[in-house]
Order: C-alpha cells, then structure tokens, then sequence
C-alpha cells in the first residue's frame, strides 16, 4: 500500500520503511518551536522532565510574537521567563524584540524550517511549513517541554484528503480566498486529524505566500497538518532562506485518499468568512450586497502579513484615503518584511493613505493588544480564526478576508469587491 506525502515523512523520521493511517509512531524532529505565551508554560514541565540541557540548542527555537512589545505585567513576566530559560540553555534561535517577527512568518525566511523536516510548534497554525513540502503541526505545552528534552514526539499517522487544484486563479484570488473557499466547502470539522494535500496544475499558479497561508489555515478545517509538494519553486525558496538541503517527498500513485476533492481555481471569487467560524464563507457578490459596515481592519498576521500582502494592501491603498470611520491597522509580519515596505515604498503609501503600520506582532489577531474591539463593532481582518470574542467583545464580530478585500473595504467602510476599487 503506498503512503502520502505525509506518511513517507512520517517513516523516515521513525526509522521505519513504511507507516499506515493510525499507527502510533514516534518520531525524531528537526525543530521545537515555541512562542511567549506556550513558552512559559513549557518551562515548567521542562522542568519536570529532570533534562538540564535542550536536545539540540539550535533545533529548539523560541520567538517572542504574541503579546510583544510586551502589552501589560503579565506579558512581560513571560516573556522574562521564556528569555532567561532561552539564554540559560543557550537557544541559538530566540527572537527577542527587534529581532522577532511573528513566528510562522518568521521561521521560513530565516531558512530554520525546509522541506522534508518534521516540525512541531506549541501553536496551532504551526502547520504553516506544509507549504515547504514539511510536516509541521501544532502541540500543546507539554509536548513541547518533552520535546525540547528528547528531541522526539509521538503521532497518530494521519490519514489524508487530496485537494486538487486546477486552472489560474483571476487576479485578485489569492491562497486566502482558497483556503477558506475550501473551509467553507468541508467545514470546520471536515479534515479533522487528517491531511490536507494539495496537488495540482494549479499549485503552479500560487506564491510560496499563497501556499504559506493556505496551509496555515489547515487547521480551521480541523487537520492534522496540511501539505504541499516540495516543487521548484519552493526548493528554490529553501535554498534561498537557508543552509540547509532540502529533501523532497511524493506520495506514491497508489497511497490511499479518504476523499479526492477538485477545485477549478479559476472559478473562485474573493472569499469572506461571516462571525463566528471560518466555515460560514459568502463570495464578494454575496457580502456587497448585504452592506456589511465596519468599525476596523487589519491586515497582517502569521496567515497574511507577508512581503506580497504588503504589496496589495499599498496598492489599493496608494494615492487614496481609508474611510474615516475605518481604523485601518497593517502590521508587517517580520522585521525584514518591514523594511521591505520601507524599500519599496509601500510603508508610504499604507501611512499616507490614513493606516497605521506596527511594528510585528501577532496583536489583535487574539485580542491581545493593537486593535481590541469594542461591543458590537465589526473588524474585516486578514487573520484565521473569528470565534466569539477572538477580537475583543463577546459581541463584536470579525470577518476573515484577503488583503486585498480588506484593504478595498478600509477605503469604502463596507465590505468590498477589490474589483471596485
């Protein structure tokens, strides 16, 4: 019986020729990640173990990103606790203030994720490195505390679904218009502990930040983890970011599918997602017509704060003003994307235009700091989650979008089809 993309990785890092869909494995890991807030909680438990030393001091990374620069006491306690624990085992990897960006932007353009590694990170879009054609997931606290210890975790073998993608995308469809046009499609629950796989002519057709944010939100539909193809492009892209040789996995013609799932990309159009779960998605021509105003917007987050979001943010923004009554927040994900902005004119364009540009953070993604929301206002936001209270009030409501739909609503203070603009 042949094996996923997935499983091969799965094997090899169990020294095992071959894994089935629900076998317990344990696996060897080429990365430990974890942020300021599972950090500290990780530390404890670390404790616990009796190890004195991390397994590797350079495959275990730490990056300061959610409640950073520090927003009260509390942040600062843990953040405190997380610095001392990373220069008492001597991390190479810690990303403090001026150095951190948010975490799953971070990672693979520091080259400390790439293909073929299996990765696993005390946050739940640490599925974001499939796109290198990578099998990273999402952990708890504890796992990762054992984790730093051993430098080894255990896994159900997942099971897969394959997505494949056909035709070119219109011009303002990107990987987050894909991602939720699929979570829309299957639900929330509807890959739940499974594999997402996606294959495809059209795969051609999107960036390594398409793919970022697609598999990124792999887990709003519930999966284990999802998961490219290691092509050219995204070799091209590891070889770039880092030192290290990728190595790449295809899944044989005959591995076993739960559900093949095609999806004609030239089709799609701009995708929202209503309050309050990602699976509850209308088109652009839907949400235009039910005149949805708004209060806030935010472009940026570990789903769509990179170089190319940047990009169409400034240009829908450039030589135009954001609704008065539209607060209008951009945050680059990384320090480099940052500068980036600057370079390229685009931190002109996004400022000039009425937004604030911040310095990287996850921030109001969780409702930590930088953009809360207040009783019953509305945020277009291009972050992955718009649960109850995710923003701020249990009564405000968030609606998921892509940077360009975010950027066209913050000019008109409706939702809006960037076609429009």
């Amino acid at each position: 019986m042949g094996m996923t993309m997935t499983q091969k990785i799965l094997a090899a890092h169990a020294g095992l020729d071959s894994v089935r869909a629900g076998q317990l494995i344990e696996a060897n890991l080429d990365i430990v990640m974890g942020n300021d807030i599972t950090t500290a909680v990780a530390v404890k438990e670390f404790a616990k173990t009796g190890a004195k030393s991390v397994f590797d001091k350079e495959k275990v990374v730490i990056v300061l990103d959610h409640f950073t620069p520090n927003k009260d006491i509390k942040a600062a306690e843990q953040c405190k606790c997380s610095r001392q624990f990373a220069n008492e085992m001597e991390v190479k990897n810690f990303f403090d203030v001026g150095q951190m960006g948010i975490e799953h932007a971070l990672l693979p353009e520091k080259g400390i994720v790439s293909c073929g590694q299996v990765i696993i990170g005390a946050d739940s879009h640490t599925c974001t490195y499939g796109a290198l054609g990578a099998f990273s997931t999402g952990v708890g606290s504890t796992d990762m505390a054992i984790g730093m210890a051993t430098g080894k975790a255990w896994f159900k073998v997942p099971a897969a679904i394959k997505f494949v993608l056909t035709g070119k995308p219109a011009k303002w469809i990107s990987g987050k218009d894909i991602i939720l046009h699929i979570i829309g499609k299957i639900g929330v629950d509807g890959a739940l502990y499974k594999s997402m796989e996606f294959v495809g002519d059209g795969i051609s057709y999107l960036s390594m930040d398409d793919r970022f944010t697609m598999a990124n939100m792999a887990i709003e539909a519930g999966a284990k983890n999802g998961i490219f193809p290691a092509d050219e492009k995204a070799v091209a892209y590891a070889k770039e970011h880092g030192a290290k040789e990728p190595v790449v996995y295809t899944a044989d013609d005959d591995a076993v599918y739960d559900e093949v799932i095609t999806i004609d990309l030239s089709t799609l159009r701009p995708t929202i997602s209503y309050p309050h779960l990602p699976e509850n998605t209308k088109t652009v021509d839907e949400a235009v017509k039910d005149h949805v105003k708004i209060d806030q917007v935010v472009i940026g987050s570990c789903t769509n704060g990179r170089l190319d979001d940047m990009k169409i943010a400034a240009d829908i923004l450039r030589g135009k003003q954001v609704c008065k009554d539209v607060r209008t927040i951009v945050i680059p994900a990384t320090q480099q994307i940052y500068l980036d902005c600057i370079k390229l004119g685009y931190a002109e364009d996004i400022v000039k235009a009425g937004a604030v540009l911040s310095t990287p953070t996850c921030g109001p993604c969780l409702g930590g700091h930088m953009g809360i929301l207040a009783s019953k206002e509305r945020c277009v936001s291009t972050t992955n989650r718009n649960f109850v209270g995710r923003m701020g009030a249990t009564d405000s409501e968030v609606y998921l979008a892509s940077p360009a739909v975010a950027a066209a609503s913050a000019l008109t203070g409706y939702i809006t089809d960037p076609e429009n603009i």
